[in-house]
């Protein structure tokens, strides 16, 4: 009797979680945490950024090669902690997924993901507030372990993380208009050195020389355009983020 009571209990709850996970609501915070992976263009220029010495490192003069080693190597501790903002929000979306009924996602998984803290970086623009954010959103991870899928656990996750997802946005912004600044100060040093260089090269001795470089600058152009329309994607992705979560905060039931 003890146990086809026990049965019946795990049924109602399925059933309660099913009817909670079914709803309109739920589906759309499912299709919010499904743009998750829209974070990665900010995960490629945050690494693109990191390895910034490595490419410009050839075309560099003997005193600006020193000058860049010391930049590089407070550019790899900074980068480490500006990676992490991206991890926790795609943590938090990807947690809120989970709560709405996709079981695609483990919470532990989540949990162990953004279980490192970071620091301010302020000469980038990383300050105080986005590292309290971003503290935030990993308390909020972690306490949905514990909460049950439903409405109601979602509602509470997003109520609170709406100024924390905001100000770790506006971080991940400040960054990329910092990545945006570097990549233009490359392309200055890389095609400026080879277009600075080209036309004191012998036609006839340095024929090879001349033909290797010309390619070289034009792919470098190239690149340099293709990483400005990323920088765009990027932003534009955050923004639509921004948008989306703002929309679900505001959809959220008043407390009686």
């Amino acid at each position: 009797m003890k146990l086809s009571r026990w049965f019946l209990i795990l049924a109602l709850l399925a059933i309660l979680t099913g009817c909670a996970s079914s709803t309109p609501r739920m589906a759309e915070v499912r299709a919010f945490a499904a743009e998750a992976p829209k974070l990665g263009a900010y995960h490629e220029l945050t690494e693109r950024y990191r390895n910034t010495y490595q490419r410009e490192q050839p075309y560099l003069s003997p005193e600006a090669d020193a000058r860049e080693q010391e930049l590089n190597a407070r550019r790899q501790q900074a980068c480490d902690d500006f990676v992490q903002l991206q991890y926790g929000l795609q943590a938090y979306m990807q947690t809120l997924g989970k709560l709405a009924g996709d079981d695609q996602y483990d919470l532990e998984d989540q949990v162990k993901s953004v279980s490192t803290g970071i620091k301010a970086w302020p000469d980038s623009g990383l300050e105080a507030r986005h590292v309290n954010a971003f503290a935030g959103l990993t308390r909020l991870v972690a306490r949905a372990v514990t909460r049950p899928m439903q409405e109601n656990a979602v509602n509470d996750i997003m109520r609170e993380g709406r100024q924390p997802v905001q100000d770790v946005l506006d971080a991940m912004r400040t960054l990329l208009r910092l990545y945006d600044k570097s990549n233009d100060n490359e392309e200055k040093t890389v095609t400026g050195m080879l277009e600075a260089e080209i036309p004191f090269r012998d036609p006839q001795r340095d024929r090879l020389l001349l033909m290797l470089a010309k390619a070289q600058l034009q792919e470098k152009q190239a690149e340099f355009r293709l990483i400005g329309l990323r920088y765009t994607l990027a932003r534009n992705n955050l923004d639509a983020i921004e948008r989306r979560h703002r929309a679900l905060v505001d959809q959220i039931p008043t407390k009686p």
